[in-house]
């Protein structure tokens, strides 16, 4: 299909994958997304009243997006022009465009511009499209993986209806499959037949992505040589071995990356470790760095866990540590062990909202100069003019502890850090009240050193 390819339906498909061979010719023969081409649902009556925004389609891959473009296309009887985002540029755009006016003025019919994976288009090139799509000499389809709220450019996301595409289920993909080995444009030719248990496999390594349970479908039929009946009968063993190895939906510079992670902190946060687990192994398989995976878990145990359990920080960091030294695959028994660790341990944010309120009043106090007694006064002339007098030396109290202030007067009373009843914190709760009220009693007794000529060593 070249640039201006008007797609009819019609073209040789003998040559071309199942995948694209089974694309639906109606409504009736598309499969999933009920929520937007069901009866009565939003994108069917578009379709049905004749009237045609631009659309961005927002989806994983095999979802159905681009045979869905293709479809409306033919329901809408326009020019049709599919590109992708990855070969394309401004000055196909401008193409398109010239050629999108030369339609209309000749025929009175619209061009719709299915452009792949828009995401990948920079701002300046989506900013091409804006005047075009105002005045509607092009309506554009744009499809992506990526959430378009950051990846699409505000104005052209205005322009446009948004619609949502969920991973298709099992029944849809089995429904596709089945289609595939009995319809006129998939394998029927072939005579297959495969067994609930081999297409259940197949579905269950497609995640959701129909053009994936195609190729992998097409592949084993393939390799699967006629009986004496002449039916190919597909057997689990040998779809295993055409496919060797699952390949997990992940990007790890995409959306689904930081899906997998927040679940992943999500879980060790929320104490459910097999969660914890499920999601490390997900993005393990899938290609993960191991480094990555263990910065996280150091991170969470400051974050979540904090003092309520200070092993926490020990155990995450001797995971990345193992990272570094025994590499991968022997490291994951260490993040494993970091993960349930972490996910078992009992959790504070206290550090966190110190760290918070502390940060308020710092941002508000930059100027107060340091008390003089908390000064260190390495000359002559610094002790002169007051720097380090009057400093209380703990050590020469008989607890400990003294009561002078470590802080400028205008935030001297506020209080941070407020540990929780939780694990290693019940303790520090209890120190640090103790300390609080020895500190105010002390001051109300104006209690001195034990031994007023000691004084901090030099």
């Amino acid at each position: 299909m070249d640039l201006f390819t008007e797609f009819t339906g019609d073209e040789d498909l003998s040559r071309e994958p199942l995948a694209e061979r089974m694309r639906p010719r109606t409504l009736d023969e598309f499969c999933g997304q009920e929520h937007l081409v069901g009866k009565g649902r939003p994108l069917r009556k578009l379709l049905e009243s004749g009237h045609l925004p631009s659309m961005i389609f927002w989806g994983p891959p095999g979802s159905g997006k681009t045979s869905l473009a293709f479809l409306i296309s033919r329901l809408a009887n326009a020019e049709f022009v599919a590109k992708s985002a990855v070969t394309s540029g401004i000055k196909d755009v401008k193409q398109i465009v010239q050629r999108a006016k030369m339609v209309w003025k000749a025929h009175k019919r619209r061009t719709i511009l299915f452009l792949d994976e828009i995401h990948r288009f920079n701002k300046a090139q989506q900013d091409a499209f804006l005047p075009h799509v105002e005045r509607g000499t092009i309506t554009l389809i744009g499809a992506t993986t990526e959430n378009p709220s950051f990846e699409v450019i505000g104005p052209l996301l205005s322009r446009s209806r948004v619609f949502v595409f969920n991973p298709l289920t099992d029944e849809d993909l089995k429904q596709i499959l089945r289609q595939a080995m009995t319809g006129d444009r998939g394998l029927a030719d072939t005579n297959p037949e495969a067994s609930d248990e081999v297409l259940e496999f197949i579905i269950r390594i497609s995640d959701g992505d129909a053009r994936r349970a195609l190729n992998a479908l097409e592949a084993a039929v393939q390799v699967t040589e006629p009986d004496s009946k002449g039916k190919r009968v597909v057997t689990k063993e040998v779809t295993e071995a055409v496919l060797e190895r699952k390949f997990m939906l992940y990007d790890k510079s995409g959306e689904e990356h930081y899906n997998l992670i927040s679940a992943f902190i999500k879980s060790m946060r929320g104490s459910d470790a097999d969660a914890a687990v499920y999601w490390l192994m997900r993005m393990i398989d899938s290609g993960e760095d191991p480094l990555y995976l263990a910065r996280r878990m150091v991170i969470l145990a400051g974050e979540d866990i904090g003092l309520a359990d200070p092993q926490a920080l020990v155990v995450a960091n001797a995971a990345k540590d193992a990272v570094h030294f025994v590499g991968y695959p022997e490291c994951v028994f260490h993040l494993t062990e970091a993960a349930i660790y972490l996910a078992l341990a009992p959790k504070s944010n206290a550090t966190l909202k110190a760290i918070q309120r502390a940060r308020k009043d710092v941002q508000e106090t930059q100027a107060e100069p340091v008390p003089l007694h908390l000064r260190n006064a390495p000359t002559r002339l610094m002790k002169d003019i007051g720097y380090g007098k009057e400093y209380q030396y703990p050590h020469s109290y008989e607890d400990g502890l003294e009561n002078q202030a470590y802080r400028p007067s205008r935030v001297e009373g506020n209080v941070y850090y407020q540990p929780t009843d939780r694990g290693r914190e019940a303790k520090l709760r209890e120190r640090l009240s103790e300390i609080r009220e020895h500190r105010r009693k002390s001051a109300s007794k104006g209690k001195k050193p034990h031994d007023k000529h000691s004084k901090k060593p030099s």
